[in-house]
């Protein structure tokens, strides 16, 4: 039997060019195989804020609720390579970074983000909550050098602050003290999260670089009583960055990103998930993918 196949000679396609557009965020981190932090904690994320998630895998990590087990960092190059292959096509509205495992992989980091001119928002993920260090020493520093002063905003918990600034973060005054001290270093923002405190708030403080000096902001959330809660930081920062590639300020996007992290908590806090830190309920209310025009 002939097949007839339609004759396309001459016909114009023009009109079905794509005219509208997704807002992008690039995340680059570490794969966490039990699915609750890192890469697999971005893409939930990006897609319940409705938001196209694109990936650089810096590592890959063999971990559960448990603890990490061990870890494998990619060779740089590449990462180096998925980087400038997503920024060169898909090219993103932001880029939050997490897990960069070594100083190679640091520095090829900021070499393939050194022309890039969307927000930037730092995780610098050290240690896991069960206390296996993700970044090296010698990678600190890179991330402090190069990496602090590209970013829009960076996401520290209390040891991450303290290793950064190896100053201590007992009184709010010192915690003042070492902010201003990443600021002087290039930080343009810092969100000093605060999860490891008793009580029944958290309160994380948000300083901003102004032209007056730092402007510093305290937001306050009750304390939701729960094991499940891995991969926190990793969702937080990468809910920023998504309600930034939306359009959104650092200062709304950081308060809305509060809010959805808060909830994705108390969604999943009584959910039992492996023997450990079970993760937080990314999907509670997922939202319809934006779409743009355009311009």
């Amino acid at each position: 039997m002939e097949l007839k196949v339609n004759n396309t000679e001459g016909c114009d396609y023009s009109h079905l060019k794509p005219q509208r557009r997704y807002p992008v965020v690039l995340s680059i981190a570490g794969s966490d195989s039990s699915g609750g932090a890192g890469i697999q904690a971005d893409l939930k994320t990006f897609s319940a804020l409705g938001v196209y998630g694109a990936t650089a895998i810096t590592a890959i990590t063999a971990q559960n609720t448990r603890g990490v087990h061990s870890q494998l960092a990619i060779v740089p190059e590449m990462v180096y390579q998925q980087i400038v292959a997503v920024v060169d096509d898909i090219k993103p509205s932001a880029i939050k970074i997490g897990m960069l495992s070594n100083a190679e992989i640091a520095d090829v980091v900021a070499e393939a983000l050194a022309s890039c001119d969307v927000p930037i928002i730092l995780d610098p993920v050290m240690v896991s909550s069960s206390g296996h260090r993700l970044l090296s020493v010698e990678a600190q520093e890179v991330v402090k050098r190069r990496l602090l002063p590209m970013a829009a905003l960076i996401t520290p918990n209390i040891p991450e602050m303290e290793a950064l600034t190896a100053m201590p973060l007992s009184t709010l005054e010192q915690k003042h003290a070492a902010a201003r001290h990443l600021i002087e270093l290039g930080a343009q923002a810092i969100l000093l999260k605060g999860g490891h405190a008793e009580g029944d708030t958290k309160t994380d403080i948000l300083y901003r670089r102004m032209g007056y000096g730092v402007d510093t902001t305290y937001l306050s959330t009750p304390t939701i009583v729960t094991r499940n809660i891995h991969g926190t930081g990793c969702t937080l920062s990468s809910a920023i960055a998504a309600y930034m590639a939306r359009g959104m300020a650092l200062d709304v996007a950081v308060k809305c990103a509060k809010s959805y992290i808060s909830e994705a908590i108390a969604a999943g806090a009584d959910i039992e998930i492996g023997g450990g830190f079970g993760p937080v309920n990314h999907l509670f209310n997922p939202q319809k993918m934006q779409v743009y025009e355009q311009r």
